[in-house]
């Protein structure tokens, strides 16, 4: 399965839920996750797609602890079975 694949399950899955899942792109700041989840009542996390068995690049690791450490939720989603349980993670943060 392509990640591009995943990822339009999971905007998919955000969309029915109420919420958006922004692309989010931050030029000048190299390694940022893929997707901004933003869910109803203020909830929101960051998540990175990769390809099954794909794992985040050194740069994507560190950028993940940065966030992580700052307060926000990070998931890293390598496959479709992952994305309701991670949403519903998100949702009763």
């Amino acid at each position: 399965m392509l990640e591009k694949v995943i990822e339009k399950k999971l905007v998919a899955a955000v969309k029915k839920m109420g919420g958006i899942a922004a692309k989010f792109v931050s030029p000048g700041l190299d390694g940022m996750p893929d997707r901004l989840v933003l869910l109803p009542k203020g909830k929101m996390a960051f998540v990175e797609l990769k390809a099954p068995g794909k794992k985040p690049r050194p740069l994507q690791l560190r950028r993940i602890k940065q966030l992580q450490k700052l307060g926000f939720a990070c998931y890293v989603i390598d496959n479709d079975d992952q994305i309701g349980g991670i949403l519903d993670e998100i949702q009763s943060s």
